[in-house]
């Protein structure tokens, strides 16, 4: 089974006074790319977020976003009494010294000074605290997104299993017509060299005729192109239905280069309307297999 390098995935969880969303994205990439938006809190867990996101995916362009609620009788930050008795203590030194009682103190000025107002929570116990529960929300969003994935997987492979369809239906008609190709040629020429010589007076060298549409048959030869193009057909959808969950991206992007390569080669050594056109609808399915397999893992 195939999988799409598109989906979407997010998880909600709350502890300790604290709500946390995470929500997760992809979209293809030839190679693994991870943006991770954390708050400044938890920043210092990008690294192990990457690191367990690898070991899940392989291939993608990522985007993780994490928000974070602290209700609101947690968020208030505790007041340090001991740092602003110290300062209120320095204070009436002051006044004291300058003898005018007159002079007030700002307890509101005072809170903005700095170690009065401390965070309700420490950042090195949020951070412990929140590393399980951000990992454990990324496993549930990271499978809700491979689970979309899988799904778009399945209507990509129908759509590559139905251009797979088309490019054998083509290579049926190329098989059949291919060998009449010769023996067309050899005919048109007998008749034309025949037409040519007669007006001359002079006799066919049969040899030479032959010879030259031994010439012309090698030259047109596309028995060995056919082979190969149908055994990448049928490689191509042995990798579809593998059941293996590796990422077959690439090895699909591949076969679809090959064989258009190889279709590539019927169009320019065989000369015949009908071959042509099958060629044409040869490649228009390859290319359309070539923009799909770009969103397979």
């Amino acid at each position: 089974m195939i999988h799409s390098m598109t989906g979407f995935g997010e998880a909600t969880a709350g502890a300790n006074g604290i709500g946390y969303t995470l929500e997760l994205r992809s979209l293809n990439n030839k190679f693994f790319k991870l943006s991770a938006r954390l708050p400044e809190e938890l920043s210092g867990l990008e690294a192990e977020v990457e690191q367990a996101l690898r070991k899940q995916v392989a291939r993608g362009s990522f985007v993780m976003g994490l928000k974070i609620r602290i209700d609101d009788e947690c968020a208030a930050s505790h007041i340090n009494e001991a740092v602003l008795l110290s300062y209120l203590g320095h204070l009436e030194t002051v006044r004291a010294k300058v003898h005018d009682q007159s002079v007030n103190i700002d307890l509101t000025a005072l809170l903005a000074l700095p170690g009065v107002l401390q965070p309700a929570y420490e950042p090195v116990k949020m951070l412990e605290e929140a590393r399980p529960i951000v990992l454990g929300l990324l496993d549930q969003a990271v499978g809700k997104l491979k689970q979309m994935r899988a799904v778009e997987g399945a209507a990509l492979a129908k759509d590559l299993d139905g251009q797979l369809d088309v490019i054998l239906s083509r290579l049926a008609v190329i098989r059949e017509r291919a060998p009449l190709v010769v023996d067309e040629y050899h005919d048109k020429l007998h008749k034309r060299v025949g037409e040519l010589i007669a007006k001359a007076q002079l006799k066919v060298n049969e040899p030479d005729l032959l010879k030259e549409v031994a010439v012309f048959a090698d030259r047109a030869d596309i028995s060995e192109e056919i082979t190969r193009l149908s055994g990448h057909v049928d490689q191509f959808r042995e990798v579809l239905g593998a059941g293996a969950d590796e990422p077959v991206g690439r090895t699909l992007d591949f076969l679809s280069q090959e064989m258009l390569r190889e279709s590539n080669t019927i169009g320019s050594k065989c000369n015949d309307a009908q071959i042509s056109r099958c060629v044409v609808e040869l490649k228009s399915a390859i290319d359309r297999i070539k923009e799909q397999v770009q969103n397979v893992e």
